[in-house]
C-alpha cells in the first residue's frame, strides 16, 4: 500500500521517470474502473426496477453517465500532467485547478439529472404537474448558482467581490432586462395562483387567444391553438388580461330554443311537460344544476320553447354527442303530439271586391305587416 502511495505521489508531482509507462497504466486503471462501474450499475438498476420507489431508479439513472465521464476525464488529467511535465518546460499546476472544477460539474451535473428524473417520474402519476415543474425549474436555477459560485472560488475569485459586483450589476440588469423581469415574475405568478396549468384549454376574451397550454416557461407560455398553430406568449401579459379556463368547467350546458307553429297552441304545454320529463330522466343530464323548459315567446312565426339544461361531462366530444341525443328526443316528442316546427312563412290572400271591376291583392307577411295592392 506504501508502494502504491508514494507511486501516485510522484505521479501527482510529474517527478516519475518511465513517465510513459505511467501513462499507460492510468489508461488502464481507467478502463478497469470504467468497466467495473457499469457492471456495478446494471445490477443496481435491476434491483432498483424491483421496487416501488422512484428515488432508487432516479439517482442510478443520474450518476452513471457523470461518473463514467468522470472515470475517464480524471486519469486524463494526471496523464496529461506527466506528459507536459515530462515533455515541455511548462507547468501544469494548472491541472489541479482543471481537476477539481471536474469534481464540481460532476456533482452538478449529477444533481441536475437527478432532479430531472425525479421530476419525469413524479408527472407520471402527479395531478398537479405545474406545480412539479416550477419547484424543479427552482431547484436548477439553485444548484447552477451554487455550481457556479463553487466553480468561481476554485478559479481563485473572491465570491465577495462577485456578490458586490451582482449586487450593482443587478440593479443595472434589472433596469434594462425590465421586460424579462416581468416575465420571469409573471411565470411566479401563473405558478402559485394557478390560473392554468398544462393540458388545459384556456382562452382570453380581452385577446385573440385560445388553446390548449403546452409549456409554462420563466419567460413565455406556449398554446397550441385548435388548428394546431404554437402561439408564444410573454408571462407578464396573463397580469393584465382576463384569463377563462374552460378545462375546469364543472358541466356544459345545453341552451336551445324551438319554435313550434302557432297552429299547435293547444298541445304546447304537453310538448313541456314530455320534454322535461325526458331530460330528468336521461342519464347523461345533471339534475342537479338548473333545469328549465317552458314556453318563452311568442315569436313572429312560431310560439317558442326554451331548453335549458346541463350534461354530467365536461368533454367536448361526449357533450356533442349527448346534445344531439337530447335535440333528437324533442323532436319526436313534438312529432308525437302531432306538432311540428314552425319556420318563417309568408301569406298571400286575394280579395274579390263585390262590383267585379277591380281585384285586391293583401298579402300578409309572417311579422304580422300587411301590404294591400289594388288592381
Amino acid at each position: 500500500m506504501n508502494h502504491i502511495y508514494q507511486w501516485w505521489n510522484a505521479l501527482e508531482r510529474g517527478v516519475s521517470q518511465d513517465w510513459m509507462s505511467n501513462v499507460g497504466l492510468l489508461l488502464l486503471l481507467s478502463a478497469c474502473l470504467w468497466g467495473a462501474w457499469l457492471l456495478v450499475t446494471r445490477h443496481l438498476s435491476v434491483a432498483a426496477e424491483k421496487t416501488r420507489l422512484v428515488w432508487d431508479d432516479a439517482l442510478i439513472g443520474a450518476i452513471r453517465r457523470p461518473v463514467s465521464w468522470l472515470i475517464w476525464l480524471w486519469p486524463a488529467a494526471f496523464s496529461l500532467g506527466v506528459i507536459i511535465d515530462n515533455t515541455s518546460d511548462y507547468s501544469s499546476d494548472f491541472l489541479a485547478n482543471v481537476r477539481h472544477l471536474m469534481l464540481v460539474w460532476t456533482f452538478t451535473w449529477v444533481l441536475l439529472r437527478l432532479i430531472t428524473n425525479a421530476e419525469n417520474a413524479i408527472c407520471l402519476t402527479a395531478k398537479d404537474v405545474t406545480s412539479i415543474n416550477a419547484v424543479s425549474k427552482v431547484l436548477r436555477l439553485v444548484v447552477l448558482v451554487v455550481g457556479g459560485l463553487a466553480m468561481m472560488q476554485n478559479l481563485g475569485l473572491s465570491l465577495s467581490g462577485v456578490l458586490t459586483f451582482g449586487g450593482v450589476g443587478g440593479l443595472i440588469v434589472g433596469m434594462a432586462a425590465k421586460d424579462l423581469l416581468a416575465n420571469f415574475f409573471g411565470a411566479i405568478m401563473i405558478y402559485f395562483d394557478k390560473p392554468f396549468k398544462l393540458g388545459d384549454w384556456i382562452r382570453s376574451p380581452d385577446r385573440e387567444i385560445e388553446g390548449v397550454v403546452e409549456k409554462i416557461g420563466f419567460r413565455m407560455t406556449v398554446i397550441r391553438t385548435f388548428d394546431k398553430r404554437p402561439l408564444y406568449i410573454p408571462n407578464s401579459v396573463f397580469s393584465s388580461i382576463v384569463v377563462e379556463n374552460p378545462s375546469r368547467m364543472l358541466n356544459r350546458r345545453i341552451k336551445q330554443k324551438i319554435g313550434l307553429r302557432y297552429q299547435d297552441a293547444g298541445v304546447i304545454d304537453n310538448v313541456v311537460e314530455d320534454i322535461k320529463a325526458m331530460l330528468s330522466s336521461h342519464p347523461d343530464v345533471d339534475t342537479r344544476q338548473t333545469l328549465i323548459v317552458s314556453f318563452d315567446n311568442y315569436g313572429p312565426s312560431s310560439l317558442d320553447i326554451l331548453i335549458y339544461t346541463f350534461t354530467k361531462t365536461t368533454g367536448w366530444v361526449e357533450y356533442k354527442a349527448i346534445q344531439q341525443d337530447v335535440m333528437l328526443e324533442v323532436v319526436k316528442i313534438v312529432h308525437r303530439h302531432g306538432a311540428d316546427f314552425a319556420f318563417p312563412t309568408t301569406t298571400i290572400r286575394m280579395e274579390e271586391s263585390l262590383q267585379g271591376d277591380h281585384t285586391q291583392l293583401e298579402r300578409v307577411s309572417g311579422r304580422g305587416e300587411q301590404a294591400r295592392l289594388t288592381a
